[in-house]
This record gives C-alpha cells, sequence and structure tokens, in this order.
C-alpha cells in the first residue's frame, strides 16, 4: 500500500529555488509573474499549498513590491 502523498510547503519549495539559485528578489519576480500571468492557477496553487487566508492575503501587496 502506498502512503498518500506529501503536499509541498512554501519553504520547502522556496528551499529548492535557492538550491538552483535563485534569491529573493528572483523569488518575488517568478511569484508576481505567475500571479499576473495566471491569476486563478496562482490562487489554486495557493490552495494546494494549504496556505490561510490571511497569509494569502498578504501576498499580493508582497508580490506587488517585488521587481517586475
Amino acid at each position: 500500500m502506498t502512503e498518500p502523498r506529501k503536499k509541498v510547503t512554501v519553504e520547502e519549495r522556496n528551499s529548492r529555488f535557492r538550491a538552483l539559485g535563485v534569491d529573493d528578489n528572483l523569488l518575488g519576480h517568478w511569484h508576481t509573474l505567475f500571479e499576473r500571468e495566471n491569476p486563478s492557477g496562482h490562487e489554486s496553487f495557493e490552495e494546494w499549498l494549504g496556505l490561510p487566508k490571511e497569509r494569502t492575503a498578504q501576498v499580493p501587496s508582497k508580490s506587488a513590491e517585488s521587481k517586475k
């Protein structure tokens, strides 16, 4: 019997990006592009990550501050 797959946390995702050399600025840029180019996919991804609504409400303001 196989175990159900664990969801990836934001911290795990960020750790993988950093292992590839992606710094905070580039990660913010990636996030801004994802949010702008695929808003429904972005929202779905946040839900899949299990982010609480309080945290997702902060994300657009942070992403607007990142590199455009």
